[in-house]
């Protein structure tokens, strides 16, 4: 199952209930996405406790196939991000 924005919206309209107005579940959510974008800007960093550590990581440079043509290609070195889950949300998965 994959979860858009949208869907994502909704449940946190849901969740917070039905006096919850779809535009300030929207708010809600952008507001936390922007922070953790903020966040992982500013520290590298951002671990939510039961939930999981957003973490920049770099990516070594390598050498990658082209599908197409089967030639060797350079990939640059490059920043990510990567999620690595909490003890909580793996208990639950």
């Amino acid at each position: 199952m994959s979860l858009s924005r949208a869907g994502l919206v909704e449940l946190v309209q849901k969740t917070l209930g039905k006096d919850t107005t779809k535009v300030a579940a929207e708010r809600a959510v952008n507001a936390v996405i922007q922070a953790l974008k903020t966040g992982i800007k500013k520290s590298g960093r951002v671990q939510l406790i039961g939930f999981g550590t957003f973490k920049v990581v770099t990516r070594k440079a390598r050498t990658g196939v082209n599908p197409k043509t089967g030639e060797k290609i350079k990939i640059k070195a490059s920043k990510t991000v990567r999620f690595i889950p909490g003890s909580d949300l793996r208990k639950g998965l």
